[in-house]
Order: structure tokens, then C-alpha cells, then sequence
């Protein structure tokens, strides 16, 4: 794995970002998979922050503040592109961005585009994931960001979906092209009535929207294969893969097995 290089310039158009000064925090990435079960491939990779020496995202997330927030959100999207571009991903990569770290988006996207045209990472290839529970707090401006990003040609999604309370909400005003259904409702969904009701429905909404669904927390074969029954069909947790440090995670051939 090569070092991610030191020197990085972040674009100076955006006039309305905070503090941008060097940012005093070392990080890297673990990659989870996102399957698609109908042919047993990898949908994408999602970049998730670690310490240098594969600590938690705790350890890292924890030194954020309002003055680097701005920097680190750049910082993480130029290097997980790099990590990913490094390790030879030919799939979609997904990439989590914090809503309150962008405040001009055809501004703050510029070292995105930049490092994603130096390390030649398709700019179609790249999603962009952020939290239901961001909604609340500023809805125009964060379905003005979403906009934006598909109209640059990402890929958009909602992470955390059913978390909160905005999430039908949030679909009504904008259509990512992706929604991560939140962990709780997909544990033990095969077992649980009013889960599976609740998934049914969730399942019509997005097939009527074209939104795909992807199952966060897939932790056994009966939930997949619940899921599977259901249209539901990307996949990500633990049952297929652990988040791998600085490398492409291996699914073991007994994950697609029935149960």
C-alpha cells in the first residue's frame, strides 16, 4: 500500500467554508463490500475512516470539530478515492459526507472531481452516502446537495433509512439512487411480522421511485434469504464480509450457500 501523499490543496473557490488550515489528524480506510446476491458479485466498497493502525472510527471521529470539520470531509473523499484507485476497485465505491461540511456544493466538490480525475476513479462510479437523521435539521439544504451531486454525475444514497422520522419525507422531495436501510430493521427480519410488513411496503415505495434498496447488517443466511424473497438484493454486513484495513475484503464462498 503506497502512503497517501502529504501535500494535498483543497480547491480555494468557496468562499463561505470554515477554517481550512492544516488538518492535524491521520486516518485511513477499511473497505466493507455491498453485494449483489442475484449473481453473487460485489456491488461496491464502503469507505469507512479507521486510525492509521486500523483503530476504530471512534478514535478518529472523536477529534473532529467544527474547526477541521470542513477538512476532514474534504480529506476523507480525496483519500478514500486515492486508497481505492491504489487497490485496483473496479466497482462502485461509497463514501460517507457530512452534510454540515459543505456549504457552496458545485464549490466544495472540486478537489472530489480533481482527485478522482488525477487517479482516474470514474466519476460514475462514486456514491455519496449520508444519514436520514441529517434531513431534519436542513432540508433544502441538504436535497439541494444530493441534487447537485447527481447532476455532476454521482451516485446519491440515504444511509440509515428508517432510523428516523423523515425518512418518507425525504423521498418525497428527492429521490436518491440508493437508500441503506437502517440495521434495525433488518435484524432478525425473517422472524419479526411487523419488520417484514414495514419491508414489504418500503420495497413498493422504491420500485415505484427507482430507488435501489440495499440491506445494512445482514448478519445471517435466514435474514438474506428473507430479504432476497422480498427484492431486496444488495446486501452489506457481516455475514458476507468483515470491513477489511486498506484492502478489498474476500467473501467466503460458504456466504452464498442456503441456509
Amino acid at each position: 500500500m503506497k502512503t497517501f501523499p502529504g501535500s494535498l490543496t483543497l480547491s480555494d473557490g468557496c468562499q463561505g467554508c470554515k477554517n481550512t488550515r492544516e488538518l492535524d489528524l491521520e486516518f485511513s480506510f477499511a473497505f466493507q463490500p455491498i453485494v449483489d446476491v442475484r449473481d453473487q458479485s460485489i456491488f461496491a466498497h464502503e469507505a469507512l475512516v479507521r486510525g492509521i493502525n486500523g483503530e476504530g472510527a471512534r478514535k478518529v471521529l472523536e477529534k473532529v470539530n467544527d474547526n477541521n470539520l470542513y477538512r476532514f470531509d474534504q480529506l476523507c473523499r480525496m483519500r478514500a478515492i486515492f486508497t481505492a484507485a491504489q487497490l485496483g476497485m473496479t466497482q462502485n465505491l461509497s463514501i460517507n459526507f457530512l452534510p454540515g461540511a459543505v456549504y457552496r456544493p458545485e464549490m466544495c466538490i472540486r478537489s472530489t472531481l480533481d482527485a478522482a480525475r488525477t487517479h482516474g476513479f470514474p466519476i460514475s462510479r462514486l456514491i455519496f452516502e449520508t444519514v436520514e437523521s441529517e434531513y431534519i435539521d436542513n432540508n433544502h439544504h441538504l436535497t439541494n446537495i444530493l441534487r447537485q451531486y447527481r447532476e455532476f454525475g454521482f451516485q446519491t444514497a440515504i444511509d440509515d433509512f428508517g432510523s428516523g422520522y423523515s425518512g418518507l419525507k425525504l423521498l418525497a422531495d428527492f429521490q436518491p439512487d440508493l437508500i441503506k436501510l437502517d440495521i434495525e430493521l433488518v435484524r432478525n427480519i425473517h422472524r419479526d411480522r411487523s419488520r417484514q410488513a414495514i419491508l414489504r411496503g418500503v420495497v413498493v415505495i422504491c420500485a415505484e421511485l427507482d430507488i435501489k434498496i440495499i440491506a445494512e447488517g445482514v448478519e445471517h443466511a435466514e435474514e438474506r434469504d428473507f430479504l432476497a424473497d422480498c427484492g431486496v438484493y444488495l446486501m452489506q454486513g457481516f455475514w458476507f464480509a468483515r470491513p477489511a484495513f486498506q484492502k478489498m475484503a474476500q467473501i467466503a464462498p460458504d456466504a452464498w450457500q442456503k441456509a
